[in-house]
């Protein structure tokens, strides 16, 4: 399975439930990332019912898949190769990489310095959105309640037995982050370090037409396999963070196996260049099966 995260802005987001509203986007699954572009065409473009929606113009997706990317400028940045990466993992994307450059594409090595921040950066941010936009669902407007003696008690009960352990810890973290004496602290400080992230994306694209990149550190895990364990749960997003955080598009295309799962291979583009992911992205699986084969359950 492939997938595209747009551009921020770039596929209305009317419609869309609420979790983070400066980093929720819509983007499509496909087998293919032909099916990503042709699906991408359709959903893409301005609405007047989200402000949010750019009018930037639309090219023509299903015509940027040539097949060729020779010349291409493919940036490599080492801070995604952490350790602690399985060895399967780096391995299929160190060879897909191979892949690329037999292609013709020239790779670069190179720095995003603020990385590191990423994780922290989001999870503050995604948390004080989510706790805001989830203040919502209190059982009085709308969707199911519980009972209680008084409007307070319903609340109190309808969110404490309809939302999840997740929900809750994402939502009490949001709160906190934005209470009072702790707003600047956290909240304003994480606004402030998703600018820097944002730069170094803006300088880095000054050098490279895109990044590639690992999609997580590990292959999937078991369902409820780190349930108890949180912070080892949102390790795994390390690596796809920072693309929500700075507004830019991502494509995953599988790469290779690893412990006979699938290993994902990250591009990272230009604001509204979803073209170039996607050219990328259509060469190296006409030249691969990767996308054809499905792991041994």
């Amino acid at each position: 399975m492939s997938g595209l995260k747009p551009t921020y802005g770039r596929v209305s987001r009317y419609g869309l439930v609420a979790y983070a509203s400066s980093l929720d986007q819509i983007g499509p699954l496909a087998w293919t990332v032909e099916d990503l572009a042709l699906l991408l065409q359709v959903i893409a473009g301005p609405d007047s019912l989200d402000g949010t929606s750019s009018h930037e113009p639309l090219p023509d997706y299903r015509a940027a898949l040539t097949g060729d990317i020779r010349g291409l400028r493919v940036g490599v940045p080492q801070e995604y190769f952490v350790e602690g990466m399985e060895t399967g993992v780096e391995r299929a994307t160190r060879e897909a990489m191979d892949t690329l450059r037999a292609l013709g594409a020239d790779l670069r090595d190179v720095s995003l310095p603020h990385t590191s921040y990423a994780l922290p950066t989001y999870y503050l941010v995604a948390t004080a959105e989510a706790s805001s936009n989830l203040a919502r669902y209190d059982g009085v407007r709308y969707g199911p309640r519980e009972a209680g003696e008084t409007m307070w008690e319903q609340i109190e009960r309808t969110r404490g037995a309809l939302f999840g352990p997740e929900v809750r810890r994402r939502i009490m973290l949001g709160t906190y982050a934005l209470s009072a004496g702790y707003y600047d602290a956290y909240y304003k400080r994480a606004q402030q370090v998703r600018t820097l992230i944002r730069r170094d994306f803006e300088e880095v694209f000054g050098q490279v037409d895109l990044l590639v990149t690992p999609t997580s550190p590990t292959v999937a895990f078991r369902i409820g396999q780190k349930v108890d364990d949180p912070i080892a749960m949102y390790l795994s997003d390390v690596f796809t963070l920072s693309a929500n955080l700075a507004g830019i598009p991502g494509l995953v295309v599988p790469c290779g196996l690893s412990e006979g799962l699938p290993v994902g291979l990250q591009f990272l583009g230009k604001p509204f260049d979803e073209a170039t992911l996607l050219r990328v992205g259509d060469a190296y699986q006409r030249v691969t099966d990767w996308h054809t084969r499905r792991p041994a359950l």
